[in-house]
């Protein structure tokens, strides 16, 4: 048994749904979140809801998995670059010279 709603505006409680003559009637085309099924239907951006912000919670888990990733990879760029660096000094440390600095009165 499938639950159908009834054809009632969302913004108007009292008037049937205008369809087609109202700037809230859109056509949505995608996958649905929670199913996975395809989806291509009109219907009120209002009743719409739900299913969008489902997705949109989708989305911004997965972009934080992205930035996440993105950040240890940085992390061990900038270990490696360090390792990079201190052998390199460590190479040319003979060959530097200590310089002491005089404190201006």
């Amino acid at each position: 048994m499938k639950i159908e709603p009834k054809a009632n505006c969302p913004l108007d409680a009292f008037a049937p749904c205008r369809q087609l003559d109202c700037a809230w009637f859109l056509k949505l085309r995608g996958a649905n979140p929670n199913t996975g099924e395809e989806v291509d239907e009109w219907g009120c951006a209002v009743a719409w809801l739900p299913v969008l912000m489902v997705e949109n919670s989708q989305q911004q888990r997965q972009t934080g998995a992205a930035v996440e990733s993105f950040r240890n990879e940085m992390v061990r760029a900038n270990a490696t670059g360090q390792q990079v660096l201190l052998a390199t000094l460590q190479q040319t440390a003979p060959q530097l010279k200590t310089i002491e600095v005089q404190p201006c009165n």
